[in-house]
This record gives structure tokens, sequence and C-alpha cells, in this order.
């Protein structure tokens, strides 16, 4: 596993040289073989979402055509962001290694903590979104029509 997570290292160094976005990189595995290798392309792309993590589960999903990915081991160069957690978690990965830690992470500027402290408790003075509900029974009309569908794929 410590060449997969140097292989994860190179490619986030390989990012950060090319200007495509931070210094984050990150690798798929299913059972021992190397299913996506993956760095931020934040820079590249101008999309807040394209980390490496959330690359690496593009790639990963496309190569094997599904979106479980609950038999793959994620690596990555840092612990993933909220965002990229939940993503893992909707992948169905059971599994991730990381190098740096949130703590690195804000060191050089990426701080995350706002996002996992509003997660916890929103609670804070400022909240970084305001969420408002609107049209709910409108919107549910949507969520009765997949619930009624009988060919749904479930997920």
């Amino acid at each position: 596993m410590k060449n997969i997570m140097r292989l994860c290292i190179q490619e986030a160094v390989n990012g950060v040289n090319q200007g495509e976005g931070g210094p984050f990189g990150a690798v798929i595995l299913k059972d021992g073989e190397l299913i996506a290798v993956a760095h931020n392309t934040v820079i590249k792309t101008n999309d807040p979402t394209a980390h490496a993590e959330i690359n690496a589960i593009r790639q990963a999903s496309q190569k094997l055509q599904r979106f479980d990915l609950s038999d793959c081991i994620l690596v990555t160069s840092s612990e993933p962001c909220p965002m990229c957690l939940s993503a893992i978690m909707w992948a169905g990965i059971k599994k991730v290694y990381y190098g740096c830690n949130v703590h690195d992470a804000k060191e050089i500027g990426f701080a995350d903590e706002f996002i996992y402290h509003y997660l916890k408790n929103k609670s804070l003075t400022e909240p970084p979104i305001i969420l408002e509900e609107l049209l709910r029974d409108e919107a549910l009309e949507a969520f009765k029509i997949w619930y009624q569908k009988e060919d749904k794929v479930p997920y």
C-alpha cells in the first residue's frame, strides 16, 4: 500500500506542476488492480468539485461501468474533504487510506473545518450557506414518480 500512496503523492505533484489544481492525488484499486489514478483539476476545469477523489471515482465508475464501488479501496494523498467523503460514501467505498490530514491541509490554506463544524452542529454564527425549503409539495411529485417506478435502479 505504501507504493500506491507514493503513486498518489506523485500524481498530486504532477497536478501541481501542470498547474491543474491543488496538491491532491487519488487512486482506486479493485482486487489489487489499479482502476483509476487522478489528481485535483479544479483550476484546469474551473470545476470546484474536480477534487482528486471525485475524479478517481468518476474514472473508476466509467471503467467498471457501475456506480457501486463497494469492492474497491481508495488511496488519497490527503484526508478527504466533506464533499469527497460524501462521494466516497455514496460510491460505497468502505476503506480509505490517506497521507496528509485535515490539519496539514489547513496549514497550506485548504481549510475545511468550517464545513465539518457546520455539518456537525449547524451552529455557526454566520452559516456558510442558507438552506430554505421552497415548493416542497410540488417537488414531492418527482419523488412519487420515482417511488412508483417499477423498473428503477436503486442506489
